[in-house]
């Protein structure tokens, strides 16, 4: 009887001892997980999260950035609202939006359809050539393109415009001048870095889809229509969403073009609180635009995904 008991126990501590230690590894392992990523979450949290809740509580107070904080409830929020630069502001931002945005989106297609045939030689270089303005500083590309779009009549654009007999445009003070101008700015900056992307889209395609296509006598407009769209849909979905957000965040590109007059026609939404924040020190007013931007970033982005999400269906 005292053998037979001993026995069990024995054989009944081993497992519990197993369990102890591989739970213990576990532990280690998921503490050493975390240490590692901890930098990046510390960092985003003093630089990101702090702020962005900083400014939702900012955007309910009156404050100069020295001075003692007033809560004025939604003051702030009736200042912007009624304030006529704002809105032009955002009409700038939309305008820049459309003929910035849009067109690299459709263009970025084309030629990553392009970059991907088996009729183009060297697409190496292409695919370089094509991704080095997204590397490029933004203010470099803004002081280039501020001399391209000079006023006078020996800046490039006025001299290309010249040899079809076009009077030269003062690119930097009139309405659509200046949107034209940042627009292009975007679109050069940018059509590369969502071509890129659509390449690596398309590569994934398995090829026997195109071969049986062509196999039952699909032209390329079908084999673009029924094959490609449809299974590039995730990633014009990821475009279309990045790049809505980046465009309304628009602010390097006018406040190099247009420099610190913050002339009306190049204004937009970012440019339009940095002044408030840190031209006429009114904190609250720019972090209720902030705010304000935020819920038109979800908005436009929520529709544009829905819009997206319906193509190639």
């Amino acid at each position: 009887m005292t053998v037979a008991q001993i026995q069990p126990q024995t054989s009944s501590q081993k497992p519990l001892k197993k369990r102890k230690s591989s739970f213990r590894e576990s532990t280690k392992e998921a503490i050493a997980g975390y240490l590692y990523v901890s930098p990046f979450f510390i960092l985003f949290a003093i630089f990101g999260l702090f702020p962005m809740l900083f400014s939702f509580y900012l955007g309910f107070q009156k404050w100069n950035g020295l001075g003692e904080m007033e809560y004025v409830g939604l003051q702030n929020f009736e200042w912007i609202i009624t304030d006529p630069l704002f809105w032009k502001s955002l009409s700038n931002t939309l305008i820049m939006w459309v003929m910035g945005t849009i067109p690299q989106l459709i263009i970025g297609i084309i030629l990553a359809y392009a970059l991907n045939s088996a009729l183009v030689k060297l697409k190496s270089i292409f695919r370089v050539s094509i991704f080095m303005p997204y590397v490029t500083s933004t203010v470099a590309v803004a002081i280039v393109f501020g001399i391209m779009f000079n006023d006078q009549d020996f800046g490039l654009i006025n001299v290309i415009l010249s040899w079809f007999g076009v009077d030269p445009v003062s690119w930097s003070t009139t309405e659509w001048g200046v949107k034209i101008a940042i627009s292009t700015m975007v679109f050069w900056r940018w059509l590369g870095y969502n071509t890129i992307i659509y390449l690596a889209g398309l590569q994934a395609i398995p090829n026997e889809l195109y071969e049986a296509a062509k196999i039952d006598g699909a032209t390329t407009r079908q084999k673009i229509q029924y094959i490609t769209i449809p299974m590039l849909r995730p990633i014009i979905i990821l475009t279309v969403f990045t790049s809505t957000i980046g465009a309304l965040q628009l602010f390097t590109e006018p406040l190099v073009y247009i420099g610190r007059s913050y002339r009306e026609e190049g204004l937009t939404v970012v440019l339009y609180l940095y002044r408030e924040a840190f031209v006429n020190l009114a904190y609250g007013p720019a972090s209720a635009a902030a705010i304000i931007l935020f819920f038109i970033i979800i908005v436009l982005s929520a529709i544009n995904v829905f819009v997206a999400n319906r193509i190639g269906k």
